[in-house]
């Protein structure tokens, strides 16, 4: 072979091996990283694999419509495992090493409370899209979630009221970790406050992925014994199925002692016979079984995902609240990214006050300018035999957050960063 044929094989090769290194760095250039990080395996996969889903989803949505500053979103996703140190590392290497500009993720309070430190550190953005306890504002989270005033005290109200059951006596079950316990204090002052005595209010935890709940339920009807009783219950993740079975076998209705639950939706009812359970409640802000046209689309494009995607038991899949704020938080980061014209996390975080969204709850929902979170409708839904919810209470308007509790000492004035 001769020296110029030889020279050329190899320019050829290097002209080849830079092209192809240009199209890497121009594809790279072309899209912006955002990370999902949600448990997809361990006792909190039940509620969070949907999230991921609904997270890819609306991800694929805003592609096809043209992406976000004309750059298509490439999702990166992690599996942080329902292992609460994980997290934090998965969530560095999403912003340290991925370079997303944005994270979705965490269910739990201490799945949020163990990345806090890197999203603040590295000066990056996570949208957290799950009711919790509230006491908490910064500046590199947006929860479009509840907060407490949002869901837990409306919830009890709700059961003091007439319509509600005039419950007197409170059962506060959780599971043992910051969620639970700071909403149970939150609950606890503010039950006090209505004059409920301390010997009416029961407080008992069970650890992630308890499954034995008999001598509690029986526990719980002793107590129902001294006067009208109900239960707030806060256990998160798949234990929600053998409490909901004892409730069954033990015979507890929901005419004798109700369940009100913040943490179980309509992903946890799917597989469970719920024919013991019809009455019992859970307060949300978005049920499934909402009557309009933008939910009607949102369960359409959802269903049709899932087949596609060919996603398990496709067929039968559910929307629920923390999907619903998934769906919402994506689209009001996408505009803030508009309006900010830079995925920069403090350009965006200006650009994100009093971003607004017609959600498929049927309300427009708006990011307040203040204190980083979503002016939501309260609802409360009684469970049916099919899983699905009747909505027997909402408040007519979207109710604006209260991140500090005003029922905790020491947090007045506290409402804004």
């Amino acid at each position: 072979m001769s020296r110029r044929i030889i020279l050329k094989a190899v320019a050829a090769g290097a002209l080849a091996l830079s092209t192809s290194t240009f199209m890497q760095s121009a594809w790279a250039a072309e899209t912006i990283k955002v990370g999902i990080l949600h448990s997809l395996s361990g006792t909190m996969a039940i509620s969070e694999t949907s999230l991921k889903d609904v997270a890819l989803m609306t991800i694929a949505e805003i592609n096809a419509k043209g992406g976000v500053l004309g750059r298509k979103l490439e999702p990166v996703v992690v599996d942080p495992a329902s292992n609460w140190p994980l997290f934090a590392e998965k969530a560095r290497q999403l912003v340290a090493q991925d370079k997303v500009a944005v994270v979705f993720g965490c269910w739990t309070s201490v799945s949020r409370k163990s990345v806090l430190p890197v999203f603040k550190e590295l000066n990056s953005l996570l949208f957290y899209p799950v009711q919790y306890e509230g006491e908490e504002l910064e500046k590199n989270v947006f929860y479009t979630g509840a907060a407490p005033n949002q869901q837990a005290i409306p919830a009890v109200e709700y059961l003091m009221s007439k319509d509600g059951g005039g419950a007197k006596r409170f059962v506060l079950l959780g599971t043992d970790y910051v969620y639970p316990r700071t909403t149970n204090k939150i609950l606890r002052a503010y039950l006090k406050s209505k004059g409920v005595k301390d010997s009416d209010i029961s407080e008992v935890y069970t650890p992630f992925g308890h499954a034995d709940y008999q001598t509690i339920v029986a526990n719980i009807k002793k107590f129902a014994a001294g006067g009208k009783t109900a239960v707030i219950s806060t256990i998160n993740g798949d234990s929600n199925v053998p409490f909901y079975k004892e409730l069954g076998n033990a015979g507890l209705k929901a005419t004798d002692v109700p369940v009100v639950a913040f943490s179980v939706g309509e992903e946890e009812l799917r597989g469970i016979d719920t024919k013991p359970l019809l009455g019992h409640l859970a307060a949300w802000n978005y049920f499934e079984s909402l009557k309009n046209p933008v939910n009607a689309a949102f369960i359409k494009q959802w269903k049709a995902y899932a087949v596609a995607q060919k996603l398990p038991n496709a067929g039968s899949v559910v929307t629920n609240d923390p999907m619903e704020a998934t769906y919402v938080g994506i689209h009001l980061w996408a505009q803030a990214v508009e309006k900010a014209k830079s995925t920069d996390t403090d350009k965006v975080i200006a650009a994100m006050a009093g971003q607004s969204f017609k959600a498929p709850s049927g309300f427009t929902l708006s990011m307040d300018a203040s204190n980083h979170h979503l002016h939501k409708p309260v609802m409360i839904g009684e469970i049916k035999a099919d899983g699905q919810f009747n909505v027997v209470w909402k408040t007519r308007e979207p109710i604006r957050a209260q991140p500090w509790s005003p029922y905790i000492k020491g947090n007045e004035g506290k409402q804004g960063l």
